[in-house]
C-alpha cells in the first residue's frame, strides 16, 4: 500500500467517524427537543402499553420520550458513544439495523411488560447497538470489528445484565427486545460492510537478505525472525513435569 492510498483511507475513516458523530448528536438534539415539548404532549398515548392494541403506534414514538433529565442524559451519552462507534465501523449495517432495534425495543415491552404500565425511552435502542457491535465483532473477527466490540463491552458491558428482570422500574422488557434485535441485525447484516484490507508490512514482501530494514517505518513491528527469544525450553523439559523448589529453612521455635 502506498503512502497516498494510506492517507486517502485515513481521510475516509475520519470523515465516516465525523458523520456518525454528527448524526448521533443530531438525534440527541431531537430527543432534547421532544423532552422540552413533553409537557404539551399526550405522553400516555405515545408510550407503549403492554398488550393494548391502541398503544401500537407507541412502538414508533416511545423511544423519543423520557421520564426525567437523568433518564435522557443516560440514554444520550450511550447513543453518542455507541451510535458513533457503530455508524463509523458499520455504516451500512447500522442504517438497516436501526429500524429493527427501534421496533424490537417496543415489541419487547408490548409483549412482555406488565399490564397497566407505560414504557418509554431510547434505552432499548442503545442495547441494540451494543449487542449488534459485539455480535459483529464475534462474527467478522477482523481487527476493526474486534476493537469495536471490545470498546462497546468496555463502556456498556454491564447492559448485558439489564436485559434480565429488574424490580426497580427499569424496562428490562424493552432492553431485551432491543438486544435481540441487535443480535439479529448483526447476523443478518454481517456482510454488508466490506472488511478493511489487512495492512501488509515490508518484511512480508521482502526477502530476508534484501537489506531494506533501515527503510522500514519506525512504528512497524519487526519481522518474527528478528524478534529475540527470551526463554527456551530445556532438552529435558516434559509436559506435566513438576519443578521442585528447595525447601526454605524454617526459623527456630521461640523459647
Amino acid at each position: 500500500m502506498t503512502r497516498e492510498s494510506s492517507l486517502s483511507t485515513a481521510e475516509r475513516d475520519r470523515r465516516r467517524l465525523l458523520l456518525a458523530f454528527n448524526l448521533s448528536l443530531g438525534f440527541i438534539g431531537l430527543l432534547l427537543l421532544v423532552f422540552v415539548l413533553q409537557p404539551r404532549l399526550p405522553v400516555s398515548a405515545l408510550a407503549v402499553s403492554p398488550r393494548d392494541a391502541g398503544s401500537l403506534p407507541g412502538l414508533l414514538t416511545a423511544p423519543l420520550l423520557h421520564g426525567s433529565v437523568a433518564h435522557l442524559a443516560a440514554n444520550a451519552t450511550a447513543l453518542l458513544i455507541l451510535g458513533t462507534l457503530a455508524g463509523s465501523v458499520y455504516p451500512r449495517a447500522t442504517l438497516r439495523a436501526l429500524p429493527l432495534m427501534w421496533l424490537g425495543s417496543g415489541l419487547g415491552a408490548w409483549l412482555l411488560g406488565e399490564e397497566g404500565t407505560r414504557h418509554l425511552g431510547a434505552s432499548g435502542v442503545t442495547h441494540g447497538l451494543m449487542f449488534m457491535v459485539t455480535t459483529l465483532g464475534l462474527l467478522r473477527r477482523d481487527r476493526g470489528s474486534i476493537a469495536a466490540g471490545m470498546i462497546a463491552l468496555l463502556f456498556y458491558g454491564g447492559s448485558v445484565l439489564t436485559v434480565l428482570p429488574h424490580g426497580d422500574g427499569i424496562s428490562w422488557q424493552s432492553h431485551l427486545g432491543g438486544a435481540l434485535a441487535g443480535v439479529l441485525s448483526g447476523w443478518l447484516f454481517r456482510r454488508l460492510d466490506p472488511v478493511p484490507p489487512r495492512k501488509r508490512y515490508s518484511w512480508e514482501d521482502e526477502e530476508p537478505e534484501s537489506g531494506h530494514a533501515a527503510d522500514r517505518d519506525s512504528l512497524e513491528p519487526p519481522s518474527p525472525e528478528d524478534v529475540p527469544v527470551l526463554w527456551q525450553r530445556t532438552e529435558d523439559w516434559a509436559r506435566g513435569k513438576v519443578l521442585r523448589f528447595p525447601e526454605r529453612p524454617r526459623p527456630p521455635p521461640p523459647e
